[in-house]
């Protein structure tokens, strides 16, 4: 039942999105983990349209927020202002209550207006001018940032990169892939027409049959064994967090739903470990640098180290 709707929603989200499965799997499983994505790419390579997509066709409410220099905490919670017909103080619902929202190159706003995103991922709530109001669920932010220009921006800290459960990249399409865009936006946009094929019961429901999936024994040492080992790998200056521990099994076990199993392996633990640890911990050079002659970025080479510990630790051998 649940991979049937899974398998849906990724085939429906794929009439707009060409070759991105995998990333439209695993906005899926943030969804039913109730966690938050970054998505870290160059311009143009369809995350508006991914997010977009992904609204329509669970017929959830999406707005999007370009983040600027000039964008106050206001601008995204919202404000009270005085009504002079009735007399009073109303309050104007900002952005963030919404289902799905897109924080456009959130690292192009200051500090103090990214940290006011902080509450709402978090504990999925606003406070302003001591009233707090809840969010309405599900909620998710998928944040995206520009990798390559770093002028006028004002980097994600640590404490806050922690509070995105996986940082993915959208990568350029094939060459095949391309063509099939061509033929697919000759005409018109398909997302002007694109229609829901599950509702936001269905996800609901699947964040309850998540809890209820089972994890071994043996899959929780060893989901703890790469969490200890990212501590003491002499790359690594800061490991991940307990929090980064809670996060990787729940995702886990959101992807096993959405595959049609009722207990999680320990390849589902490999296959999450770069797209949920990776932005959670600091390296002690982060700058590019050239590796066998060739270019290497500090996000791939976080990622590289990521699955050089993933492979140091012994893997239960048992069935799963």
């Amino acid at each position: 039942m649940n991979k049937d709707i899974a398998k849906a929603i990724k085939e429906n989200v794929s009439k707009v999105i060409v070759g991105k499965d995998k990333q439209i799997e695993y906005l899926l499983v943030a969804l039913i983990v109730g966690g938050h994505v970054l998505l870290e790419d160059v311009p143009g390579t369809g995350k508006t349209k991914t997010a977009r997509a992904l609204a329509q066709s669970l017929s959830l409410d999406f707005k999007r927020v370009q983040f600027t220099i000039d964008l106050l905490p206001s601008d995204l919670t919202g404000i009270h202002y005085f009504d002079r017909k009735t007399d009073e103080f109303i309050f104007r619902e900002g952005p963030v209550f919404t289902n799905i929202l897109l924080a456009d190159e959130i690292n192009r706003a200051t500090a103090r207006t990214q940290s006011s995103l902080l509450e709402c991922m978090e504990e999925k709530q606003v406070s302003v001018d001591g009233r707090t109001m809840k969010l309405k669920p599900p909620f998710l932010v998928i944040a995206t940032q520009n990798p390559i220009e770093s002028q006028g921006t004002f980097p994600l800290p640590e404490a806050q990169l922690d509070r995105f459960l996986m940082m993915l990249k959208m990568d350029y399409p094939t060459h095949e892939e391309s063509i099939e865009i061509l033929k697919r936006f000759a005409v018109e946009d398909p997302l002007t027409s694109l229609a829901s094929v599950a509702s936001p019961e269905d996800i609901f429901n699947m964040q309850e049959e998540a809890k209820k999936i089972h994890v071994d024994d043996k899959v929780y040492e060893y989901a703890v064994s790469i969490i200890e080992a990212t501590r003491k790998d002499p790359d690594i200056r800061v490991g991940a967090s307990p929090r980064a521990l809670l996060s990787y099994v729940a995702a886990a076990k959101a992807l096993a739903l959405l595959r049609g199993r009722d207990f999680v392996t320990p390849d589902d633990l490999k296959e999450l470990a770069v797209p949920v640890l990776a932005h959670r911990i600091s390296v002690h050079s982060s700058g590019s640098f050239v590796k066998d002659g060739s270019f290497v970025s500090a996000r791939d080479r976080v990622a590289d180290i990521i699955s050089r510990v993933t492979d140091s630790v012994t893997c239960p051998t048992e069935k799963f």
